[in-house]
């Protein structure tokens, strides 16, 4: 399990309003906040809206040595607020971890090797849970969590209680699947193919009974029931 990166990052104080933040904006720069157990009052302040984004593009849990006025704070980026339209940040929360306070984050979860299901058999890989939520001591923070499948074949799963969380509290249930390996998509086709047929034969069999008995309404007998799409 890997410690996550910690970015260096230099913030600069700012005025409050929405005039200083548009103008913030205009030149690059992401207005954000500074708050934490130990932070007695909320600290604003901006961030180069390009080192941000060099921050956003790891999938890894953020981490940052966030400068402001001269003092270092060990930071958690918590929530990004962005715009709809553009997709540019609009603003940003850092949390100040504290050693003795526990966090609650959410972490990635990375699977490694190739399922012999899918090596053998043609099976697909399916990832129904890729991130978990945990509690952790900030010194415990894992960068992402690692799965390996190779050993998985048609049909094995991989659940939560199967992640390493020496030092942690997961908030998922357990029992919750991560990753399974599903039959080979012409296989699924095939058999559903093949339920349609049966179907097929099960109605032209009533049909042909409620014709041979002179019943009338035979037309509505034969009504389709609705099937649910997932």
């Amino acid at each position: 399990m890997n410690q996550p990166t910690l970015y260096k990052l230099k913030g600069e104080s700012r005025d409050l309003g929405k005039r200083s933040s548009d103008q913030l904006r205009g030149e690059l720069k992401v207005p954000a906040v500074l708050y934490g157990p130990k932070i007695e009052k909320n600290i604003h302040f901006s961030v180069s809206e390009i080192e941000l984004e060099k921050i956003l593009s790891s999938s890894q849990t953020k981490l940052q040595l966030l400068t402001v006025e001269g003092k270092e704070y060990k930071t958690l980026l918590k929530n990004v607020e962005y715009d709809p339209v553009s997709d540019r940040a609009l603003h940003a929360d850092f949390y100040v971890l504290d050693p003795e306070t526990p966090v609650k984050l959410k972490i990635p979860v990375r699977l490694k090797g190739v399922a012999k299901g899918v090596r053998d058999a043609g099976g697909r890989v399916f990832q129904p849970l890729r991130i978990v939520r945990i509690k952790v001591l900030p010194d415990l923070i894992p960068a992402q969590f690692e799965l390996d499948i190779s050993g998985l074949g048609i049909g094995d799963s991989l659940h939560v209680s199967e992640l390493n969380m020496d030092g942690i509290d997961p908030l998922d249930d357990p029992k919750r699947t991560i990753v399974t390996i599903a039959p080979p998509k012409s296989e699924k086709l095939f058999t559903s193919e093949l339920e349609d047929d049966d179907e097929l034969e099960e109605e032209l069999a009533e049909g042909e009974e409620a014709a041979a008995e002179g019943e009338e309404g035979a037309e509505g007998d034969g009504e389709e029931t609705e099937e649910t799409k997932e």
